[in-house]
């Protein structure tokens, strides 16, 4: 995986939430992913469980996929965090 040098702040994570037009970021084990194209988070919540802009790595252990999510083609690595 091509990890971008942009290192994205806490702020700039909890600011990207879809809402007013913004992207949809989260963070998983430091890294920062745009999840706006991917239909699982179109409805602004991830399986009634996850918002976007917020940390989740202390959540994928309960999650019914493995970290192979983040390879899939609608989710974009933005960065560091």
């Amino acid at each position: 995986m091509n990890i971008p040098d942009r290192v994205v702040t806490m702020s700039e994570l909890r600011r990207n939430t879809g809402e007013r037009g913004t992207r949809k970021f989260i963070a998983h084990g430091g890294i920062v992913y745009d999840v706006t194209d991917c239909s699982k988070w179109r409805g602004d919540l991830h399986e009634n469980l996850h918002f976007p802009g917020q940390a989740l790595s202390s959540e994928l252990e309960e999650a019914p996929h493995s970290e192979n999510v983040f390879l899939r083609p609608c989710v974009k690595v933005i960065g560091i965090g």
